[in-house]
């Protein structure tokens, strides 16, 4: 079952780039809301993925390593200096998009809520490439958000 959350329209240039988060809908105690990844990965370090769960899941996080630059390998001290920024998605990057659902699945069956924000405002840049910028970010009006499970 799939529950929409609140959704919230931003006004602003169409011709600008829209970007997007799939990410925990409360915070952890660093103050951040977690990412798919960083989700499912701590579901595998806590032993509870399933095995077919977890070949998804290594098959999955090979395919966005090959496929996605670490911005940690282009600045190695980014996250040292930058410990709140979060990575957001360009929207346009439907080839890596269309690979999240299966996390999302992940998600659902451990009964994990997640949201999936867009906008056009992910926060100050720190990084940047062709598909994806890592953001020191604060919530902002405007943005819109899809919530799944309770």
């Amino acid at each position: 079952m799939h529950r929409v959350g609140s959704e919230r329209s931003e006004h602003g240039d169409a011709a600008r780039v829209r970007f997007v988060r799939f990410r925990a809908t409360t915070a952890n105690r660093r103050g951040i809301q977690p990412g798919v990844f960083a989700l499912v990965n701590g579901l595998a370090s806590a032993g509870r993925l399933s095995a077919a769960e977890e070949r998804f899941r290594r098959s999955s996080n090979d395919w966005f390593t090959a496929h996605l630059i670490d911005p940690s390998t282009v600045d190695p001290g980014l996250f040292r200096d930058h410990p709140l920024a979060v990575s957001w998605f360009a929207e346009a990057a439907s080839d890596l998009l269309e690979r999240i659902p299966g996390y999302l699945r992940i998600l659902e069956r451990h009964l994990i809520d997640w949201e999936r924000v867009s906008t056009l405002r992910p926060g100050r840049i720190i990084y940047s490439d062709a598909h994806q910028v890592l953001a020191v970010t604060a919530a902002r009006a405007g943005d819109t958000a899809a919530s799944s499970l309770t």
